[in-house]
């Protein structure tokens, strides 16, 4: 394991700052769908779309979509497993091991860490991958304060290439019954 991915392993809360710069992502990897599921029932709970060229090519968009806020209904707690699809394209750059490990903290509490390895993607390809996330238990009473308390549940995302991070993007997530009037962030049900 690369010293750059056990240093994020061993951090106990969301970092502060962004860990690359956007210029780090010299393969060009532009996300543009992603989708939330229940597994149990097939039901779509967020389905994020950007525009999409018909033309793969060299665009480096820098700062856009490296922190994100989410708004979930408490429901979304109860759910054991949820699949999240990622439609991505790459530049002119092949991508080899191109891995994405997730940290989500409530507070200064490690919820989940998860490990994705995505592969090989080809250059000028356009990309579909789904991740499975087997969600933790929590104790009711960590629910009750998540909810009450939104946006302090947090992720950080870390992408890399051949062990080298290359983008990196955080999250909020707010599980309250009540949506907050933060209308630059994107929302869901």
């Amino acid at each position: 394991i690369c010293e750059e991915i056990h240093f994020l392993l061993l951090l106990v809360a969301c970092v502060a700052e962004y860990l690359c710069s956007p210029e780090d992502n010299i393969y060009n990897v532009n996300f543009s769908r992603f989708k939330i599921r229940d597994l149990s029932s097939g039901v779509v709970i967020l389905d994020i779309k950007k525009h999409r060229p018909t033309e793969i090519q060299d665009v480096i968009e820098l700062d856009i979509n490296r922190f994100i806020q989410y708004h979930f209904s408490p429901a979304f707690l109860a759910l054991r497993e949820i699949g999240a699809t990622l439609e991505f394209t790459v530049g002119s750059k092949a991508l080899s091991h191109f891995r994405l490990i997730e940290r989500h903290f409530f507070r200064d509490l490690l919820l989940k860490t998860f490990d994705f390895e995505i592969g090989f993607c080809i250059p000028h390809s356009r990309n579909t991958c789904e991740h499975i996330y087997c969600l933790p238990d929590l104790e009711p009473d960590i629910v009750e304060e998540m909810i009450a308390s939104p946006f302090e549940t947090r992720s950080d995302s870390f992408y890399f290439v051949n062990s080298k991070l290359i983008m990196h993007h955080k999250a909020e997530y707010s599980f309250s019954t009540h949506r907050q009037t933060d209308t630059s962030s994107e929302q869901s049900q």
